[in-house]
């Protein structure tokens, strides 16, 4: 599978290398494959605000949840071969968020976090 990628990291709003993500921890990034094209832009401190255009009803709802549940800023764009099926865009959108923040996290400094939760959400009960 052929596809490219567009990476910019946004450090107190401007451009900067990949890995220097130290005041805001932001990533905007573009995936283009044969069957997909892919935009994510990410803030993970943001205020749980959220953006998604898949084509996708029940995937825009997850990822909205998640954004709102986590607190982070979240927008998708997603363009796919919907009239095969779901499962490209629905793939290479979860490749694109996990690879967002990784590269929002840079080196992961400060990260101290442990918990434990139960959530709900909708009719279920996250644990």
């Amino acid at each position: 599978m052929r596809c490219c990628y567009n990476y910019t990291v946004f450090s107190s709003g401007s451009s900067v290398a990949e890995g220097d993500a130290s005041n805001m921890r932001q990533a905007k990034i573009e995936r283009k494959t044969k069957e997909t094209w892919i935009q994510v832009e990410l803030d993970l401190d943001g205020r749980g605000t959220a953006g998604m255009t898949t084509g996708i009803a029940f995937l825009d709802h997850m990822l909205t949840l998640l954004a709102r549940h986590a607190r982070i800023d979240l927008k998708v764009t997603a363009r796919g071969d919907l009239d095969v099926d779901d499962h490209h865009t629905v793939e290479d959108t979860g490749i694109v968020i996990g690879q967002a923040i990784n590269m929002a996290l840079s080196d992961k400094r400060g990260i101290c976090r442990y918990g434990d939760a139960r959530v709900p959400m909708d009719e279920a009960l996250a644990d």
